[in-house]
């Protein structure tokens, strides 16, 4: 396979076709290693438009997703960052890139080891991965933008509490088939706006909350 080519096929049929125009997200894309954050048996569809699984049931979200959630959280080269849900690392390191300083929470210890693996031979060092659970943050007013990259079956508050003011949330929510991903940015101590991007599937947080099963 022809690596760069793929990648640049990447760019221009995936993430271009879904309305990724930010230079600079693009820029990231195009020199972030994502062959390197792929696990060894799916190499081959390192850039394939499809979710590629991960150890333990988890995912890694397709390339226009990873775009889409780039461009929303504009991040900025003083930004402080989180993750929820790190996965790989290659969202990790291309928040990295724009950003400060990226803190990212993986509760699967195979995974976050993995993504620390990856992330310092790819010499990024703005990055810290901690074995986390996500949904047990209980911060206020601490990160300039935020992403959450499973889904919320039922919305949680605590991730936009954790936005500094002016910090931007990118958060998918609702259960499959329909589920929408929200950019929310905080305008205030006590005044958020919602902004609807688009609808997608993305496997649920791990621990989030959901509603009570119907029962007849």
């Amino acid at each position: 396979m022809n690596i760069e080519l793929a990648r640049e096929q990447m760019i221009g049929q995936q993430v271009n076709t879904w309305d990724v125009f930010d230079e600079r997200v693009l820029a990231v894309m195009r020199e972030v290693p994502r062959e390197r954050f792929i696990p060894t048996a799916w190499q081959g569809v390192a850039f394939a438009d499809a979710p590629i699984p991960l150890p333990h049931g988890q995912t890694m979200l397709p390339p226009k997703v990873h775009g889409r959630i780039l461009q929303a959280l504009d991040l900025g080269p003083n930004d402080v960052a989180l993750e929820i849900g790190t996965g790989s690392g290659y969202l990790t390191a291309c928040m990295a890139r724009l950003a400060a300083r990226v803190r990212s929470l993986e509760i699967v210890p195979e995974l976050a080891d993995f993504a620390r693996t990856q992330l310092l031979a790819t010499s990024i060092n703005n990055a810290g991965v901690e074995t986390a659970d996500g949904m047990q943050l209980d911060e206020q007013g601490h990160y300039d933008a935020i992403a959450v990259t499973g889904s919320l079956p039922l919305y949680d508050e605590r991730f936009q509490r954790a936005l500094k003011v002016g910090g931007r949330l990118f958060v998918v929510v609702g259960q499959s088939p329909v589920m929408e991903a929200w950019k929310i940015t905080r305008l205030g101590e006590r005044e958020w706006q919602r902004e609807g991007l688009f609808e997608t599937v993305v496997q649920p947080l791990a621990n989030a909350p959901r509603p009570p099963e119907f029962v007849f």
